[in-house]
């Protein structure tokens, strides 16, 4: 870890620091226990790190809104729905994309799924090696958003290039930062791209509805009234974002973690019954969306410091996930741990609309890649290369067998 990152005396945090991606608890400690609400190096913004405050300030949009699309520039013409909206307005759109996402519904996918992921395992089992993020971790939770939305596997593609164009827009450059000006024209070019992909589904939906969820949104209704075109548009950018990237950054930090951790993967190996705790755990202690912005609606003052309006506020998830004040031994991985309410899905009012999609997705793999592969490792020689602010394992070579 860089030294005096975060600065305890200055209570300034540098979060793109490329170490703290690999390794961001020793950093996430300081912050807790020295600079509760430090201040980011990078934006001169607010950074709110335990456990209490963060769930206190997720929980109020009325004091910390979502409603930043001018703050966030993502290449989007109008706030991400529902994300970047606030109630009431946004509990409507909840009422009607939440049955879409119910418990029940995204279990009827886990077959699928579970074809799929085995479909990627023949791939490369018998190699004895893999790159786990372009080979597994990227494809499969990709094919299950394509075919919940109705979407040809073929345009994965292009998906995929205008998704990091937004949230990663270095990374096709192989760089990982690129000044603002032209990440905000990459951000830009992405949406206009996302914009006109999803402009001419919605025709072909409107003209010839099919059992999906993008037929389902053309033809769906709010208080007896068609969503308009740019509602359905906006709804779409931000499942596209969503829906391929958390899943496949979950999955590529918890087999990172599982990978140099063998005593904890050999416990879930001899018994698959842990899965589901291991899932928890491993969203709690590896939290890869590591934090969500806010603006402050009003002034605000926290363990003695003022936030003032206008102010967009830095809330770590991945901080408030292994505060010990809230949970017990938190530096520790507990597959088995009781009452884990972790913040991994962000909590309150914007609660992630997908969390039983991901939890189904990283169920099923988990249980798929330890029935087939038990015994695996980094690949000796090689380090995993994260990325920042939503840690994705960019780059993950494993290997089994003879080769580990």
């Amino acid at each position: 870890m860089a030294t005096r990152n975060p600065d305890p005396e200055t209570g300034r945090v540098n979060l793109f620091d490329p170490e703290i991606g690999a390794d961001p608890q020793p950093v996430y400690a300081t912050l807790r226990s020295k600079c509760p609400v430090a201040r980011s190096t990078f934006f001169d913004s607010p950074v709110i790190s335990r456990y209490e405050d963060v769930v206190w300030g997720l929980r109020h949009p009325e004091i910390f809104s979502s409603a930043m699309e001018k703050q966030m520039a993502l290449g989007t013409e109008r706030p991400m729905i529902p994300q970047q909206i606030d109630p009431p307005a946004q509990t409507r759109y909840r009422r009607l994309l939440d049955p879409h996402f119910s418990r029940r519904k995204m279990e009827e996918l886990a077959p699928a799924i579970r074809s799929q992921a085995n479909a990627l395992l023949d791939r490369f089992l018998a190699r004895g090696e893999c790159e786990f993020d372009s080979e597994f971790a990227v494809p499969l939770p990709c094919g299950a958003f394509l075919s919940l939305l109705g979407l040809p596997l073929s345009d994965l593609g292009d998906f995929l290039e205008i998704k990091d164009d937004i949230i990663r827009p270095g990374k096709r450059k192989g760089v990982p930062f690129v000044p603002i000006p032209e990440a905000t024209a990459i951000r830009a070019e992405a949406g206009r791209r996302m914009y006109a992909y999803f402009g001419s589904v919605i025709d072909d939906r409107t003209a010839s509805p099919r059992s999906d969820l993008l037929s389902s949104l053309v033809h769906a209704e709010i208080d007896g009234e068609k969503l308009s075109r740019e509602e359905i548009l906006d709804i779409c950018f931000l499942l596209l974002l969503a829906g391929l990237d958390t899943v496949t950054a979950t999955l590529g930090c918890s087999i990172a973690y599982l990978a140099s951790h063998p005593e904890q993967r050999q416990r879930m190996v001899r018994d698959p019954s842990l899965i589901p705790g291991a899932v928890e755990e491993l969203l709690r202690f590896e939290t890869p969306v590591t934090g969500v912005p806010r603006i402050a609606k009003q002034d605000v003052t926290l363990h003695g410091v003022e936030i003032k309006q206008g102010s967009v506020v830095n809330f770590l998830l991945g901080a408030a996930n292994t505060d010990g004040g809230h949970f017990e031994n938190a530096d520790e991985v507990d597959f088995a741990r009781a009452r884990n309410i972790h913040v991994a899905f962000g909590v309150g009012p914007h609660r992630c609309l997908g969390s039983h999609l991901a939890r189904m997705e990283m169920r099923v793999a988990l249980e798929e890649w330890h029935r087939r592969i038990p015994e695996y490792a980094i690949k000796p020689g090689e380090t995993p290369r994260y990325s920042l602010g939503i840690r994705e394992v960019m780059y993950l070579p494993l290997v089994w067998g003879a080769r580990a």
